[in-house]
């Protein structure tokens, strides 16, 4: 249904196809058309597998694997494994197991994998620089599935909406899947209230159930934020002390806090009581994660308390451009204020990257770079 609704917005079939086709994946193909949904049209899309080729289940190594070896972009590997990876910790929490005793339906693999990397490059596609999502629809009632009848939200679903926004429409139907619970809470910057935007594209995707007085859909809005200058917002500060854990453990906690949410992350070194030394652990995030970022607190680290605050804070409007310098193509972080471009920032992990492939100093390729990104973008 995302990737439905984001073709019905204008994002073209032809390419999203040849995007996936780079996962190097056979048996499967992908389906549009055009239905009704009520009284509404809606395009529905369908990935049709080929049972014969899928005989065996899959663990998430398997799934990440497969994604590794495909010819998609980085930044699409990088979200559609970060969005398995939860999906299978949702499951693993649900089952009292990890990560990597789950095990993904062979035939539910296929359709979940091209699900979740179309939905990324159908992003991509149409330009996204952000995802803000509404509250979720969690319906009600039974539903069947590999474990017998369980209630909606199904368990995993439920474990991925912790501490994003929900709300009871009164449908008895499953009406987010774990798949879908994945995609949305994992790529969305914000949930709840939609941005202020001047509205280009309003895409319908339809889903397969039909549903009793309301259309089975996914809507979709396609436009441009407001410019308003720095933009104002609110985020919350989520913070704990710590003065008894491994210093080697900081480098996983940092890792799982960025994964639960976190706009930023940093540390700080304090003289506790009895003159201990020790940890502020410090986090901000959107005021809908703050629930994800307390859990990963609690879980890599040994403290026993978070405490948070509201903060109010000005953020420039920025975006991401692909830049081609001397040293080859290089991502480059944009900040407007106003509409005036302020500050250009390549990537420093590419610009390490190629320093290192072409045996060069890191700071010779980042002043080159620096100096193209200046000239290329009008600065």
């Amino acid at each position: 249904m995302i990737m439905a609704s984001l073709l019905d917005a204008g994002v073209s079939l032809a390419r999203l196809q040849d995007e996936l086709a780079k996962l190097a994946l056979p048996g499967w193909r992908l389906v549009a058309r055009e239905v009704m949904k009520g009284a509404f049209r809606a395009t529905k899309v369908d990935v049709e597998i080929d049972r014969a080729a899928h005989v065996h289940h899959r663990p998430l190594r398997d799934i990440l694997d497969i994604l590794e070896r495909s010819a998609l972009e980085a930044s699409v590997r990088e979200r559609a494994a970060r969005i398995f990876t939860r999906l299978a910790d949702a499951e693993a929490r649900v089952h009292g197991t990890d990560r990597e005793s789950v095990q993904f339906h062979d035939v539910g693999a296929v359709d979940a994998i091209v699900d979740v990397t179309g939905g990324v490059i159908a992003l991509d596609l149409a330009g996204a620089q952000a995802v803000h999502v509404s509250a979720l629809p969690i319906g009600g009632g039974l539903v069947g599935g590999p474990h017998g009848r369980i209630p909606v939200p199904a368990p995993g679903t439920a474990e991925l909406l912790r501490g994003f926004p929900v709300v009871d429409t009164g449908v008895k139907s499953e009406l987010v899947t774990p798949t879908g619970a994945a995609i949305l809470t994992t790529l969305a910057v914000s949930a709840g209230r939609m941005p202020a935007l001047t509205l280009e594209a309003v895409g319908y995707g339809a889903g397969t159930k039909d549903l009793p007085d309301i259309p089975n859909v996914l809507r979709c809005f396609l436009g441009q934020t407001v410019d308003r200058g720095a933009a104002d917002e609110t985020v919350l500060q989520v913070e704990t002390t710590i003065d008894d854990m491994s210093p080697q453990l900081y480098e996983t906690l940092i890792e799982r806090i960025f994964d639960a949410g976190a706009l930023d992350v940093f540390l700080q070194p304090v003289i506790m009581k009895r003159g201990r030394p020790g940890v502020v652990v410090t986090a901000l995030c959107v005021p809908e994660r703050v629930g994800d970022l307390s859990r990963a607190l609690f879980e890599e680290s040994t403290t026993i308390g978070v405490r948070w605050s509201e903060w109010r804070r000005a953020r420039l409007q920025r975006e991401m451009v692909e830049v081609t310098t001397a040293y080859g193509t290089i991502p480059f972080k944009v900040s407007r204020l106003g509409g005036r471009i302020v500050t250009i920032t390549p990537e420093f992990a590419d610009v390490a990257r190629i320093a290192r492939e072409k045996s060069l100093p890191v700071r010779e390729v980042l002043d080159q770079a620096r100096a193209d990104g200046r000239r290329l973008l009008g600065q």
